[in-house]
């Protein structure tokens, strides 16, 4: 494994999904969200962070391990279609299985189009950082 690889890419990942999920949750939906009970109380911005740069590691490491076929774009968002799907079941229908959401289609409609967003940018990313190199 490439160290300097895998640090690039859970860097990414952070800057990425920290981003995007502060700009798509706080400032853009907020109230939706607070609608949906997404939030109870003030969210921790720091257990997010750590939460987002530990997932960062993890997939950074999980890539390379994975051979997908194609191009390195087409590898990366192969690889951030599978672990988007994943991660989507895991917190989008596990968070309407817990508890009672109103307007669930909505919910999980927003959601899907920030995984899509956050996982697709990921993917791109990774699939720069991967890409290999042609000597010249």
């Amino acid at each position: 494994m490439h160290l300097g690889k895998l640090v690039l890419g859970a860097a990414a990942y952070t800057v990425c999904t920290f981003s995007l999920a502060v700009v798509w949750h706080v400032l853009l939906f907020k109230e939706r969200y607070e609608a949906f009970g997404y939030f109870e109380g003030e969210p921790d911005f720091l257990v997010g962070l750590l939460t987002i740069v530990l997932q960062g590691v993890l997939l950074s490491t999980l890539f390379p391990m994975l051979k997908p076929t194609g191009g390195s774009f087409r590898r990366g968002l192969k690889f951030a279609l599978v672990v988007g799907a994943f991660f989507w079941t895991s917190h989008v229908l596990a968070f309407v299985a817990k508890q009672e959401v109103p307007d669930v289609a909505a919910f999980i409609w927003m959601e899907a189009v920030y995984l899509l967003l956050q996982f697709g940018l990921f993917g791109l990313v990774l699939g720069a950082i991967h890409r290999e190199r042609k000597s010249a």
